[in-house]
């Protein structure tokens, strides 16, 4: 069996160090948790990336929620980021309505062709999940989807989870289940039982929530509940 995919959120050259050394097999790269995370800027990328070895996907979004906001300006950061290195990316807009943005989401994924991504958390606060997987299935480089299930979190939408793993292999349902919102240690055990072998998680690596810094600790504890 193949070693389980551990993603940690990282802030800072520490929090990716921390992680790294707790066993974490890719980082996501945000700011502003405030906003339930951001781009981050070209300069504190290169020092993550300077900083570990790991995968990183960088979080492209530059305003609160789930609409894309200024396109020309997310589309001039990814160009940035991508010159300074950056590979992988997370994304994926809503309209206001709750369907999947789908002009917005494709222009940034043919801006970043080449690239794997992720469709983030949005799909759980779209007005029909399984519409958005459809639209945005063949969009190149998509590879993830970053779900707790329901927008509550894990304990709200285990049954969603399972249904969709249950479908893997067909159309809009080929891309990686990344479990994560609202995930707790005690949620592993049953998940990993029933067949999730991708976790996430952000605050939960920290001492103090968003507080603090990611503690190695924590991680490696995180690492042998998920196994590997």
């Amino acid at each position: 069996m193949s070693r389980p995919m551990f993603e940690v959120i990282a802030l800072t050259p520490q929090d990716a160090r921390a992680a790294e050394s707790g066993g974490a097999d890719r980082l996501e790269l945000v700011t502003d948790m405030a906003a339930d995370g951001l781009t981050p800027d070209v300069r504190d990328f290169a020092a993550i990336r300077a900083a570990v070895d790991l995968p990183l996907r960088v979080m492209l979004r530059i305003r609160d929620g789930f609409t894309p906001g200024d396109l020309d300006e997310l589309l001039r950061r990814a160009a940035a980021l991508r010159a300074e290195g950056a590979e992988e990316f997370v994304f994926g807009f809503l309209a206001a309505d709750g369907s999947v943005d789908l002009d917005a989401t494709r222009t940034l994924a043919e801006a970043v062709a080449g690239c794997h991504w992720t469709f983030h958390r949005a799909v759980d606060h779209s007005a029909d999940r399984s519409e958005v997987r459809a639209a945005v299935a063949d969009l190149p480089g998509l590879d993830t989807f970053l779900t707790s299930g329901a927008a509550a979190g894990v304990d709200a939408g285990r049954e969603v989870l399972a249904g969709e793993l249950a479908k893997a292999g067909e159309p809009g349902y080929r891309q990686r289940i990344l479990v994560g919102g609202g995930l707790r240690a005690e949620h592993v055990p049953d998940l990993r039982a029933a067949g999730f072998d991708a976790f996430h998680i952000g605050g939960a690596a920290r001492a103090g929530g968003w507080t603090g810094a990611v503690d190695p600790a924590k991680v490696a504890h995180w690492r042998e509940l998920i196994g590997g």
